[in-house]
């Protein structure tokens, strides 16, 4: 998978010091996703069995111990992974995942 806005994950890692235990799982899921080819939602469940699928192509990633969330919208003919969002479960539950 092609990953977009990567930015938005380093911006994140960065911004404060109490989010340091996220920098590595973070990392290992970016890894994850550029290695994989996913064509529908099921292979992204195959994957990261505790993602949940939204509509329109939008996926909740869990990340540290569910922890931290990654909102993702997958565009899967293309194989491009747009990464949307970045936070706290408590940020997360803060926004609309369906439409960030």
């Amino acid at each position: 998978m092609r990953v977009i806005a990567l930015r938005t994950l380093k911006r994140f890692l960065d911004s404060k010091p109490e989010y340091a235990d996220a920098r590595e799982p973070t990392l290992a899921w970016y890894r994850q996703v550029l290695l994989a080819d996913w064509a529908t939602p099921a292979q992204v469940k195959r994957d990261f069995g505790t993602a949940s699928i939204l509509t329109d192509g939008r996926v909740v990633f869990n990340v540290a111990g569910n922890k931290y969330r990654i909102v993702a919208w997958i565009n899967y003919p293309y194989r491009i992974l747009y990464v949307r969002f970045i936070g706290t479960h408590q940020q997360y539950d803060r926004i609309d995942a369906q439409s960030i």
